[in-house]
């Protein structure tokens, strides 16, 4: 009698447990916060004229360094990266307030790179 209660004790709890799990939203939670790659309107530059710049996330990834890649390095790192970022595709530049900027027109992911504005 002993084991059936403690059976029926287990099936119960595994049940509530199923059940938590199960109403779960299933959400990917690894851009949580982070919108998608896409032109913006840049409320700094936007005075005369609409100025818009990209923004948003994309891929990113880090993983261990194999051994044969870490070997050849100057400075060996135990982590390496991989990234892409919200670049803009096509822009021009245009004069706001007598300094230079760049109005995106088309956004996309691409190689990580510093840019002027």
């Amino acid at each position: 009698m002993g084991s059936v209660k403690s059976a029926g004790v287990s099936f119960l709890v595994l049940s509530f447990l199923l059940y938590v799990a199960d109403s779960y939203p299933n959400i990917d939670l690894s851009n949580m916060g982070c919108v998608e790659c896409t032109l913006r309107k840049n409320e700094l530059f936007s005075r005369d004229r609409p100025i818009y710049q990209c923004s948003g996330c994309c891929f990113s990834k880090a993983f261990p360094t194999p051994l044969s890649t870490m070997k050849t390095m100057t400075i060996p790192k135990n982590i390496t990266s991989e990234a892409s970022c919200c670049v803009a595709r096509h822009s021009y530049e245009t004069e706001v307030g007598g300094a230079r900027v760049r109005n995106h027109t088309d956004c996309h992911c691409s190689t990580c790179y510093f840019h002027k504005i």
